[in-house]
């Protein structure tokens, strides 16, 4: 995944609590076995007046006018700002998937669901808890100048805002290291790949036999 340390983006203000992952990528949307794809259809049911179905074409549906990502002061945001528990419901994965893959980097709320916290590190997005009074103030500030941008700078452990006023945010060291560094789990397993291949072949070498079942189960699976 990509290294994340310093990213300044345009705030788009979600003022809705209690977000659940059916309302960030709708169930049918599931059926994909892709981890790509899923940016057009994030928000779906509110994005669109229309029902979304997998692989459809999403450029010529009609726009709900009202919801907040369809309006232009917001296009190309970066950093949602949201309400509390957001991320509730069922654990998967497409939720960040698809927050990514629209273009978000960060997410700044009170608080969030703890499966969809975790998974959002999983796959290189920010998740930031601040107070919901710091909160409150941000949303006052996004509706107030538009344009509106923040820093979110993560070795220091700050969201800056344009006049320079900076709110410090608590994150797990391993997961900020794992952020900064770009390693998913993938990555943090491949870290290690010439031991695991000087382990693979001190095996063979030991039970050369497994070499031959190995070969066997290729074939079969071919």
């Amino acid at each position: 995944m990509d290294k994340f340390e310093v990213h300044t983006g345009l705030v788009v203000p979600l003022d809705r609590s209690n977000v659940d992952t059916d309302a960030i990528i709708p169930k049918q949307f599931l059926k994909s076995i892709k981890r790509t794809g899923f940016g057009p259809n994030l928000f779906d049911e509110w994005r669109y007046l229309d029902r979304g179905e997998p692989g459809q074409d999403c450029s010529n549906r009609p726009l709900n006018p009202d919801f907040v990502l369809n309006q232009p002061r917001y296009a190309g945001a970066s950093v949602l700002l949201t309400r509390k528990n957001f991320g509730c419901g069922s654990s998967r994965e497409h939720a960040p998937w698809a927050l990514q893959q629209y273009g978000f980097k960060a997410i700044i709320a009170p608080s969030y669901a703890d499966i969809f916290f975790g998974n959002c590190f999983k796959n290189g997005l920010l998740p930031i808890v601040l107070p919901e009074i710091v909160i409150d103030r941000l949303f006052n500030e996004v509706a107030a100048f538009g344009g509106y941008q923040l820093t979110v700078d993560l070795p220091r452990q700050l969201v800056i805002e344009p006049n320079g006023t900076g709110h410090e945010f608590a994150i797990d060291p391993f997961r900020k290291q794992c952020l900064i560094n770009g390693w998913d789990d993938i990555g943090l397993t491949l870290r290690h790949k010439d031991k695991i291949a000087e382990f693979e072949q001190r095996r063979l070498a030991q039970f050369p036999w497994l070499a031959k079942s190995a070969a066997a189960t290729t074939i079969i699976k071919a």
